[in-house]
């Protein structure tokens, strides 16, 4: 067999340990290469209530281990490390594949090995699904470097009980500020949730948890505009986006999440991504480049869900095992 694996894996969260799991099921020579632990970000969320099977919740915490393992019993090897490029080595003009039309490759071409470049070395797969995920976005105003780590965070379950009968801050609308408001909220005496807009764009079931807790306020169509302190977070600076009223604040903490930024460019010079940096894939998960799949948050029109995101995984171990076949693999 030419390269090190069959299969190769980026990215060790839900989407890439599920296509693990399959890939080493399809009997595909796997390895998943991940900088962290198995479970990636969500190993820190508190609890899930959305994975079906857990009518009580789980934490990811529990979530990932569980699925580490099983993956790791089907076959699948987990490397340590941080892969930094992705290069296609050759093609192989005799091969055929079975990708779809719309997959926007030359299915005739056929596909040589890839190399991908880390930390860990240099490792070479005629299939490799990019499953890196998202970073979480930075606000980008003053004070947000300076202070992170000093009272910036974007870890509520890591760094809530820090602010234990404080006053702390949530910035965000969505399922993960919803979410750590209420984590927040175990701790602090005042959790103040600042939202640009007039409601919360997270899951009506979690918005409305959000609303009646008696810890957290919600600041509507309010903007930060600065976070000020001296060795630490004191205060922040915020304008009313409908008056243009400006305040500042004081508080102890501030935990930032307003969206995320997907992990793509590891693949810049290869493939290429829509405006918001996600790649663009057809219903296999394949890309514009035959062998290679993204899934999860990195791949365009994703819903950025756990659930979503262990089928993409699913579906491009599928697609790479029947890729590798069509080349005779």
């Amino acid at each position: 067999m030419a390269g090190d694996y069959e299969v190769l894996i980026i990215g060790g969260g839900l989407a890439g340990m599920t296509a693990g799991l399959y890939a080493a099921r399809y009997g595909r020579k796997t390895a998943i290469l991940e900088r962290m632990m198995g479970g990636a970000s969500i190993i820190n969320v508190d609890r899930i209530d959305n994975y079906p099977g857990f009518p009580d919740g789980i934490s990811g915490a529990e979530l990932a281990p569980a699925v580490q393992e099983q993956a790791m019993k089907a076959g699948a090897e987990f490397v340590m490390g941080e892969a930094a490029s992705i290069t296609r080595l050759g093609t192989r003009p005799d091969a055929q594949t079975d990708a779809p039309a719309d997959a926007g490759t030359d299915a005739a071409a056929g596909g040589g090995l890839l190399a991908v470049a880390s930390d860990a070395g240099t490792l070479r797969a005629p299939a490799v699904i990019l499953a890196a995920g998202s970073t979480l976005r930075p606000l980008g105003i003053p004070g947000e470097a300076e202070f992170f780590g000093r009272g910036v965070s974007q870890c509520a379950t890591c760094d809530g009980p820090l602010y234990s009968g404080e006053t702390v801050g949530i910035v965000g609308g969505g399922d993960s500020a919803a979410d750590e408001a209420m984590v927040l909220a175990q701790y602090a005496a005042q959790v103040l949730l600042f939202h640009r807009r007039d409601a919360l764009r997270a899951q009506a079931a979690v918005a409305r948890e959000v609303a009646a807790h008696p810890n957290i306020e919600i600041r509507w169509n309010t903007e930060i505009t600065a976070i000020a302190g001296d060795d630490a977070v004191a205060a922040v600076k915020t304008r009313n986006a409908a008056t243009g009223q400006e305040e500042e604040t004081p508080l102890s903490g501030l935990f930032v999440y307003v969206g995320l930024q997907p992990n793509s460019a590891l693949a810049a010079g290869l493939l290429e991504t829509d405006g918001a940096g996600h790649i663009p894939v057809n219903l296999g998960m394949e890309t514009a480049v035959p062998g290679l799949y993204a899934v999860g948050d990195l791949r365009q029109h994703s819903s950025s869900q756990l659930i979503s995101a262990a089928g993409d995984g699913a579906t491009a171990a599928l697609s790479a095992h029947r890729y590798l076949a069509s080349q005779n693999r």
